[in-house]
């Protein structure tokens, strides 16, 4: 029977040709990274020591669409198109009338949505003579699709992994390692920034900021030889992602049904982008009036409790000022099971449609998080990564609401990734080991103090 379907599937020929590129749409044009030291907007020279020119070109373009190139999507067809899954058996524990769909990217080699970015940002890389890459990793997804792609495309990896990630996620490291990565506690010994952390606090969990510090700091006194690889925040990176909620609104089309909510957990913003972005597009186009939900840690709040400043990416400040919402660069999130999610600041694009009113955010506890996942994973039968265990909460939320008031609601969600790596998380859950944290006011205002003084260009727009 049709309304017994539960999996929508696309055929390989349908593997998106081309990125979709939310800045041709965007309202008002996303506020100019500026250098650290002039607070000049930045060219392309100034990003040239980080970055292949290609991907500089993705990231100031306005082109509504970038061709795919063809080896990459060759790689793409190990684990793509993704499933689309309608949780009935969720819809049913819950009593709802609200229809509920997840895209789930925990088909991939990787386990999670990284791999659509890391595989691009590899091919680009050797194709410019890169001989090497740099990145960190929070917990562990990105360092290990990136692990797979340098593989794939033939580079060497060094990782600068969350010191605290790094322990309770020992397995993702080894899977690092046995693609032929060299990874590293971050802070860690090997660079000057990890030294001088250290050195005030050789006791510290670390963050996503610090290990940013050391990874650009390797590839900039590298003469050039390696370029610096980043799994979320900038525009490129968030373009890549769209592949997921391209294919998604072709197989909500085959579903028959189009979504009243988009839910993603929110970090950095490369996963929220992947399914959303695609649905803003026809927002601001063609007339849909889908809400974009954003779920992020109360523990790290930076959308909901953050400031919309200039800031740096890093703890050091060593990368250049991007405009977004954040917590202070000197940011140290407590030791929550969300290591993807731990980040201080937010995407521009996120933080652009969140500032005008195009999306919404909430912050959910880590205690609401894992009641969700083992809600969800006993329905349906998969174990979700903490972080997109956010999204399941708010979606229980969205789906409980429409039980209430009798309305049914279609509600689509972000599966961006397995959790068979995070037990230790659940294990805790399961002891009653966990415990909410939400981040003190106090904290927040005194990083606040911290922020760089710059003059913002976009102030009298």
């Amino acid at each position: 029977m049709t309304d017994a379907i539960t999996r929508y599937d696309l055929p390989q020929t349908a593997i998106p040709r081309r990125w979709y590129n939310i800045q041709a749409d965007l309202p008002r044009p996303l506020p100019p990274v500026l250098h650290p030291g002039t607070h000049a907007p930045v060219g392309p020279d100034d990003l040239a020591p980080l970055f292949p020119m290609a991907l500089i070109g993705q990231e100031v373009s306005r082109e509504r669409y970038i061709d795919i190139p063809e080896e990459v999507r060759e790689i793409y067809k190990l684990w793509r198109p993704t499933p689309l899954i309608r949780a009935r058996r969720l819809e049913k524990a819950l009593g709802t009338p609200a229809h509920i769909y997840y895209k789930y990217e925990g088909v991939s080699p990787s386990g999670s949505h990284k791999l659509n970015t890391a595989v691009a940002q590899a091919f680009y890389n050797k194709a410019e003579g890169v001989q090497g890459l740099t990145t960190e990793t929070g917990a562990g997804q990105w360092g290990t699709a990136l692990s797979i792609a340098c593989n794939f495309i033939g580079l060497p990896l060094e990782v600068f992994m969350v010191r605290v990630s790094f322990q309770q996620k020992p397995y993702r490291r080894v899977i690092m390692q046995s693609f032929g990565s060299s990874v590293h506690p971050s802070p860690s010994e090997a660079t000057d920034a990890g030294k001088a952390i250290l050195a005030q606090d050789p006791d510290t969990t670390g963050s996503l900021g610090i290990a940013i510090s050391e990874a650009v700091e390797v590839a900039a006194k590298s003469g050039g030889s390696k370029k610096y690889a980043l799994g979320s925040v900038l525009n490129h990176v968030l373009m890549h992602q769209t592949v997921i909620g391209q294919e998604a609104l072709q197989q909500m089309e085959i579903a028959g049904e189009y979504p009243d909510v988009v839910i993603a957990c929110a970090g950095g913003g490369s996963n929220l982008a992947g399914i959303a972005l695609p649905f803003v597009h026809q927002n601001l186009t063609n007339g849909k009036k889908t809400r974009i939900l954003a779920a992020e840690p109360a523990a790290c709040p930076s959308l909901t409790r953050g400031v919309y400043a200039y800031d740096f990416g890093d703890a050091i400040g060593m990368t250049p000022l991007v405009k977004m919402y954040t917590l202070g660069r000197r940011f140290i999130p407590p030791p929550v099971h969300a290591g993807g999610l731990r980040y201080h600041g937010m995407a521009s694009v996120i933080c652009e449609l969140y500032d005008q009113g195009l999306m919404e955010a909430i912050a959910i506890g880590q205690v609401e998080t894992f009641q969700a996942a083992t809600q969800f994973l006993r329905a349906e039968g998969i174990v979700p990564a903490p972080e997109p265990s956010h999204a399941i909460a708010a979606v229980i939320r969205e789906a409980l609401a429409a039980k209430e008031s009798g309305e049914k609601k279609v509600i689509l969600f972000h599966l961006c990734g397995h959790g068979h790596f995070d037990m230790t998380a659940y294990e805790a859950y399961l002891a009653g080991k966990l415990n909410d944290y939400e981040y003190p006011q106090e904290l927040i205002e005194a990083a606040m103090a911290e922020l760089p003084k710059v003059e913002d260009p976009t102030a009298a727009s």
